[in-house]
């Protein structure tokens, strides 16, 4: 018991001195702990630490004494929380999300441009991004932690596309003429090449599970990084990227809008009706044939394919499927910010987006909406208030973002390890878990699921 308290104290311990010290030097490796370690704050970090772990211990013993009680009484119901797993409050959550992202640039501190460029720049691009690791990570088990390679390559196309990429030995657009599509049509060429670079890292992969899937991923991500680095006055403009990147133009039976990345609303409605159609592309994949082959080769691949799914296919399917989504998203979030290097993809990016899947519940498209949406604006909202919240200023240092997101994914697998709105599935598992269900009878749940 005490030796958890002792791992958690040092990793907050750890994590405190990390967070409120300088950058370290290359000449002298003490800097980072010379006059910058606060006695006071370092003493509120282990006072949150001992708090989770009492509350931890807390919500252990009462698991324990679930299980104990569960053990001389007769099985009732695993099913997890009926009401966050019901359908039907899944779809009202689903419309009542969507009216408030409709109306919420019209309300209070959302009329800020701040926010707005929140709401388009950041919120609705990770949406995006996270329902299409949902596919890959939450339906289909494969670890991918390389998916923001596939976002790159979105963004690099429209990069290409407005005419910034590729560049010659004079730093200037090296086609002649230069390429300028209107970059509605980056959305298409984005979703092809991003679907054929996630049929490339799917193909060599499809023997590999688990940790060593997730090895490779990350090896593809630093490849696309690289390479993106390393081509200077050529196709990507290594380290330098492209800058002045147009915007969306649009010009139909006579009426011409251009958009300006100044004005943020018309780029978050086009997010919301993108996400609309992703969910509703995405929710009758869910409950089709290809929905149950992706949760039988989840549960147990070697089963599936003894089965008789075709196991290959639908993990290639959902590697396409999973990366076109991305792209969708890269393509988005370089309209909105009109430039864009190497820089702007590192690999904690990837992670993020993974923790957005895990933190709002992986198998739930409306969890992981929900999941990823306050996970992206809250850091915004604590860096840049609106005047009349703590007088406008930030709320906590930028640089301790990172661990306060971290403790509070912490805080949630330990308290509700499915995520805040688990799929149905998922809950019926962790529940079959926590009340000790042995291992014949939760197997016995999932082929009832797959060949339901």
């Amino acid at each position: 018991m005490y030796a958890r308290l002792f791992v958690i104290e040092a990793l907050v311990l750890v994590l405190s001195i990390l967070t409120n010290t300088k950058q370290g030097s290359p000449n002298d490796y003490t800097l980072m702990f010379k006059n910058s370690w606060f006695c006071a704050r370092g003493a509120q970090f282990l006072v949150g630490g001992a708090i989770i772990w009492v509350l931890a211990e807390i919500w252990r013993a009462r698991g324990l004494s679930r299980i104990a009680a569960q053990a001389t009484a007769p099985v009732k119901n695993l099913r997890g929380n009926k009401t966050l797993t019901n359908p039907w409050t899944k779809r009202a959550v689903l419309v009542a999300v969507t009216v408030i992202a409709v109306l919420l640039p019209t309300m209070g501190m959302f009329t800020l441009p701040y926010f707005q460029s929140v709401l388009a720049g950041q919120v609705g691009v990770y949406v995006l991004a996270a329902l299409g690791l949902n596919v890959v990570v939450g339906w289909a088990g494969l670890l991918d932690l390389g998916y923001i390679a596939f976002f790159a390559i979105g963004a690099y196309t429209t990069a290409i596309l407005s005419g910034k990429l590729p560049v010659g030995d004079d730093g200037n657009p090296e086609l002649h003429p230069p390429i300028h599509l209107n970059l509605f049509f980056a959305f298409p060429a984005a979703v092809i090449l991003t679907m054929v670079a996630g049929l490339i890292l799917g193909a060599p992969t499809l023997r590999l599970r688990g940790d060593y899937l997730a090895i490779v991923t990350l090896g593809f991500h630093e490849i696309v990084l690289n390479v993106a680095t390393n081509d200077p006055k050529g196709l990507t403009n290594g380290s330098l990227g492209a800058t002045g990147i147009s915007t969306f133009r649009f010009n139909l039976f006579g009426v011409h809008y251009d958009w300006h990345t100044n004005d943020s609303k018309p780029y978050w409605y086009l997010a919301i009706g993108i996400i609309i159609v992703v969910v509703f592309a995405f929710r009758r994949l869910e409950h089709s044939k290809v929905g149950r082959a992706w949760t039988a080769i989840r549960e147990d691949e070697v089963a599936a394919a003894a089965s008789g799914v075709p196991t290959v296919k639908y993990k290639l399917m959902a590697f396409a499927i999973g990366a076109s989504t991305s792209g969708f998203a890269g393509v988005l979030a370089t309209a909105k910010i009109t430039a864009i290097t190497p820089q702007n993809f590192p690999l904690t990016l990837s992670i993020f987006v993974l923790a957005y899947v895990i933190f709002g519940g992986m198998g739930s498209l409306t969890g992981v909406i929900v999941g990823a949406s306050l996970m992206t604006f809250l850091p915004a909202f604590l860096q840049g208030p609106p005047s009349w919240f703590n007088d406008g200023k930030p709320v906590v240092d930028p640089k301790d973002i990172p661990m306060w997101i971290g403790a509070v994914l912490l805080v949630m697998m330990i308290f509700r390890p499915q995520g805040l709105i688990p799929s149905k599935r998922r809950a019926q598992e962790l529940s079959q878990a926590e009340h000790g269900v042995g291992e014949a009878d939760a197997m016995t749940g999932v082929a009832e699921g797959v060949g339901g």
